[in-house]
């Protein structure tokens, strides 16, 4: 047996999982053959907002293959509570009741033998509707006067929280020089995994077992038996490959409670599968907040104070999307050292589909607002962006620290990214050309934006998980957590900790996860969690499991403890390589009476519950350069420079993955997404011809690195990464077009950056 050497950790290890997904044998929930399968299908609402005054059901019932069409008066189920502090007033029917809220709402549920039967009968569902005023913007939302969403309530506003807003608080903007205000959209996004949402219900006498392509499907496990009243023994909730979640995909649907009921009540497996269009009213929507800023600042650039305000958009059944202005305010400091902060926020119920968490949920917006407003005080100040972040920016010596909006920082280096991504772009050519392009007069003037960032990851309360690992009898391991991949590489991820720390192969070990049927516990994968927690879980089990293998490979070979070290798949004695035992061989004997030392429990296995204490922090810098057309207002990329700090690396061509996909992210919504209804609450984006998403043809080739900060709160070290593109690019982007027609006399253009706006934009300055 050969010593190994080294440390696998660290290095670009290529993706167990893409052969697999690439070559098409994976399988997701819809690929699912479930004999006797009846296919569920919804009658939406056409309205955002009406009384229901009569839905008739016969002609679809009277159809040959329709198994049964449900209403709310035909199928008992509770109100599902969108989240646990709201007022229980918002909760929603599960099928709607009396009135609805949104184009989309549930109004009634066929069963039927194949989907196209299902399709045909929900046509022949009639609803008379009574249409009431709707409200879609969330400032009109809380004004006196507006159409009120759930009357028992009393108003639309759901949700309030502030920070140093009492009377006798201090003014953040008292001895500032200069005031830097900013008022900005973040607009309303559309999820759009590439796999839509869904589930398969499968009850078998007093069991039931439930397929969901989820982010969470273990944790979602006690939603379903809890609203639902089942016997958690006899529930199995699994998730097979899934396609995309960015959040979305974190939670319960109605349309999986409607599910499970219907099919318990029919005594047959019921599949829904959401199609395109429905996936674009139906799953939760991201961002959708309006936000305004004060910076004060000193002449020499020093930051006094903010003042900040955000209104946000629930939707019409508020839920977590509703108190995401928490985290916006936990992270409103951002990466600078602020003295004095006062943030208030609201959330209103609207006609429009639910927010949930997207993408970095709460915390891009607290980025593109400081962010923001920190470009218009340079400008104010006649600064160079770039010296006035750095001139502000808290220093390493300071952490941990607690910000003043409560957020608990691990370890920071923010001007070494900053010179970092500087360096990287060679900021003074750019700088350069830009001057000469403004100086010519050239139709095609370039941008240059800059954004710093920290963002908090395993967020409230998130930063414990479980994790377990075995050694098999055939000397391979399984190890389990409790987070659920949907394309992050947990495979590669976690077999690569596990080979490091046991000499196994990587190709031998086996992750078990996304099943109830296998895993006691988890809270899944968001909030760019997993490595961190997940990870470190299997770290610390696969340490057990090896100071356990050592006492048994030093009693067996009559050795000291301390000379056991990792060999090739197995154990040895440091320096004799054939006083040595495989990891089948420990496996035997960890199982065996006789050979055990006295007090060893059998087995090879460790499980627990990693608690990091509290979440971590990446930051990075990004820089986006731009050309913008001032004859059209076309914006075209031409670089994005990103350093990102995602604590240690663990392997770097997963780190590049999430990097590139997060700038996409944030691309996206800087220059193209969003999500738009007219005044009658109709959406007019619900399909891919009108929501634009950028393919790569539209994307510059992304320039990423790091710098590597440890976390001190897990053995790992690591950081989240999931997120961190999206959070840093948006601003930077949107910094480097508002920067490219400054000159112009623009001062602040609403995202997205489209041609239309920026041209607009450019004739009303001029």
């Amino acid at each position: 047996m050969v010593e190994v050497q080294g440390s696998i950790l660290g290095n670009a290890v290529l993706r167990r999982e893409d052969p697999s997904l690439l070559m098409g044998s994976d399988k997701y929930y819809d690929d699912m053959d479930v004999p006797g399968v009846g296919y569920l299908h919804f009658v939406r609402s056409p309205f955002a907002h009406a009384r229901i005054d009569s839905i008739d059901t016969s002609e679809a019932e009277s159809m040959a293959g329709v198994a049964a069409v449900y209403t709310s008066d035909t199928l008992e189920l509770p109100d599902f509570q969108g989240f646990e502090m709201l007022d229980p007033a918002f909760n929603r029917p599960m099928l709607a009741k009396g009135k609805v809220r949104f184009v989309g709402d549930i109004v009634a549920a066929v069963v039927a033998d194949t989907r196209e039967i299902a399709a045909d009968a929900v046509e022949a569902v009639v609803v008379d509707y009574d249409p009431l005023p709707a409200v879609t913007d969330m400032e009109a939302a809380m004004a006196d006067g507006a159409p009120v969403l759930f009357e028992d309530h009393g108003s639309n506003i759901c949700f309030a929280t502030a920070l140093g807003a009492e009377e006798g608080d201090p003014d953040p903007l008292d001895g500032a020089d200069k005031v830097a205000e900013v008022r900005m959209v973040s607009q309303r996004l559309a999820g759009v995994p590439m796999e839509p949402n869904g589930c398969i219900a499968i009850p078998e006498g007093d069991s039931l077992e439930v397929w969901v392509p989820s982010q969470n499907p273990v944790a979602i496990k006690d939603a379903y038996v809890g609203l639902l009243g089942l016997d958690p023994d006899k529930v199995r909730v699994a998730a097979p490959t899934v396609g995309g979640g960015f959040g979305p995909k974190a939670g319960p649907y109605t349309e999986h409670f409607l599910t499970i009921r219907i099919a318990q009540t029919l005594g047959r497996p019921v599949k829904w599968t959401e199609e395109r269009s429905e996936n674009m009213v139906s799953l939760g929507h991201g961002r959708a907040m309006v936000m305004s800023a004060k910076l004060g600042v000193k002449d020499d650039g020093t930051i006094v104070g903010i003042d900040a305000d955000v209104s946000a958009d629930a939707g019409a059944y508020p839920g977590i999307g509703s108190i995401l202005p928490m985290l916006t305010q936990m992270m409103i400091q951002g990466v600078y050292n602020v003295p004095t902060i006062r943030f208030q926020a609201r959330s209103a119920a609207t006609n429009t589909t639910t927010t949930v968490a997207y993408r970095g949920a709460g915390r891009p917006e607290a980025t593109q607002l400081i962010e923001r407003v920190m470009d218009v005080a340079a400008d104010e100040l006649g600064m160079d962006p770039a010296e006035l972040r750095r001139k502000n920016y808290l220093q390493p010596g300071a952490f941990p620290l607690t910000t003043k909006s409560g957020a608990n920082y691990d370890s920071g280096e923010y001007e070494k990214a900053l010179d970092a991504v500087l360096e990287a772009a060679d900021y003074q050519s750019l700088l350069a050309e830009q001057a000469e392009r403004r100086t010519s007069g050239a139709a095609k003037q370039l941008g240059i934006g800059l954004s710093s960032y920290v963002e908090v990851t395993a967020p409230i309360g998130l930063h414990v998980e479980y994790g377990a690992v075995e050694i098999n009898d055939d000397g391979t391991a399984t190890a389990k957590v409790g987070t659920s991949a949907h394309g992050q590489g947990h495979l590669t991820a976690f077999s690569m900790i596990v080979s490091d720390m046991l000499g196994i192969p990587m190709e031998n070990v086996k992750l078990l996860q996304s099943d109830t049927a296998d895993i006691p516990r988890g809270a899944g994968t968001m909030g760019s969690r997993s490595l961190q927690t997940a990870g470190s879980a299997v770290h610390v089990a696969s340490e057990t499991v090896l100071a356990k293998g050592k006492k048994l490979a030093a009693h067996l070979l009559e050795a000291s403890e301390d000379d056991i070290v990792t060999g090739d798949n197995g154990l040895q004695v440091a320096g004799v390589p054939t006083s040595a035992m495989s990891w089948a061989e420990l496996a035997a004997a960890a199982n065996d009476d006789s050979k055990r030392p006295e007090g060893m429990e059998p087995g090879l296995s460790h499980e627990l519950d990693f608690d990091g204490s509290d979440s971590t922090y990446p930051f990075g810098s990004h820089l986006s350069v731009v050309e913008v057309d001032t004859e059209t207002g076309q914006v075209q990329m031409l670089r994005h420079v990103a350093v990102d700090d995602c604590g240690k690396i663990l392997n770097p061509l997963l780190v590049t993955g999430q990097q590139h996909g997060g700038i996409a992210q944030g691309a996206a919504q800087a220059l193209y997404e969003i999500v738009q209804y007219d005044d009658s609450g109709n959406p007019i984006t619900s399909n891919l011809m009108d929501y634009a998403i950028p393919s790569a043809a539209e994307l510059a080739s992304f320039e990423t690195s790091n710098t590597e900060t440890p976390s001190p709160r897990n053995p790992l070290g690591a950081k989240g990464i999931g997120e961190s593109g999206t959070i840093g690019s948006t601003p930077a982007i949107h910094n480097a077009v508002v920067d490219a027609v400054s000159h112009l006399g623009v001062r602040h253009i609403d995202m997205p950056l489209s041609a239309q706006t920026v041209w607009s934009a450019i004739q009303t300055a001029s």
